[in-house]
């Protein structure tokens, strides 16, 4: 491999307007995705943070206006059917064509704390798909240039781009029985169904969606989640 004399800096072997020009890009491009990407859908907001996340609808809407396509790979993983521990880690590569451009990591296991009173034995697939979505948002983050823009933090942001932040949780007054509005969401999340919201209920020990205490309801709505994409998988086959 060739390399530059000792006494010449990186800096000297840079084009400056070339660089200019590309900058101006990247500048033009950040405004774009700000404009073009929607609050709640595309990316969350977590109150006493400078910078929003960004979810997985808004990292898939990136690769789609930058033509890029994604393929993940299991890098690591834990499936302990004994301690019920369960843990993936992927890499996300993004293409142009047959040419890699960048690629991003993500994790994710049964022990994450919005995970502890949950049946770990349901969460398999739960967990790599966080996983999953997590390396694909920090691609997204890199080929883009985006970090300036949007952060990276799942931990605090739900599928839907609904705040189960720390500060929320823990900031905000969290006795008593969810809202009206959390319920609303909780049927949203089960798309109607009422045998979905039934079960995730009888699971967790209510009878009604008003029962639901603060407390239980981010667990309540990951099983609705879970269900949701349960039966979905199910009727697949038979549509078409």
């Amino acid at each position: 491999m060739a390399q530059l004399p000792k006494n010449l800096a990186i800096i000297d072997t840079v084009d400056i307007r070339q660089v200019q020009a590309t900058m101006n890009k990247i500048t033009e491009f950040q405004q774009v995705i700000q404009k073009t990407l929607h609050q709640g859908h595309d990316f969350g907001i977590i109150p006493g943070t400078d910078k929003p996340t960004l979810l997985k609808p808004g990292a898939e809407k990136i690769l789609m206006m930058m033509g890029l396509r994604s393929e993940f790979e299991i890098v690591d993983s834990t499936r302990d059917f004994e301690k019920g521990f369960f843990q993936y880690q992927v890499r996300c590569r993004l293409f142009k064509g047959d040419i890699l451009i960048t690629e991003g990591l993500g994790a994710c296991n049964t022990r994450e704390r919005k995970y502890l009173n949950m049946d770990p034995y349901t969460m398999d697939n739960t967990v790599l798909k966080m996983a999953k979505k997590r390396a694909l948002v920090d691609a997204a983050l890199l080929v883009a240039s985006l970090s300036d823009v949007f952060t990276q933090d799942l931990e605090d942001i739900d599928l839907t781009g609904e705040q189960v932040s720390t500060a929320r949780r823990y900031a905000t007054d969290q006795d008593g029985t969810i809202t009206r509005k959390q319920v609303n969401r909780m049927w949203a999340l089960a798309k109607g169904s009422a045998d979905i919201v039934k079960q995730a209920l009888k699971e967790h020990g209510f009878e009604k969606s008003e029962e639901v205490p603060k407390t239980e309801y981010d667990a309540v709505c990951y099983r609705i989640e879970q269900l949701a994409e349960q039966l979905e998988m199910e009727q697949r086959p038979l549509q078409g």
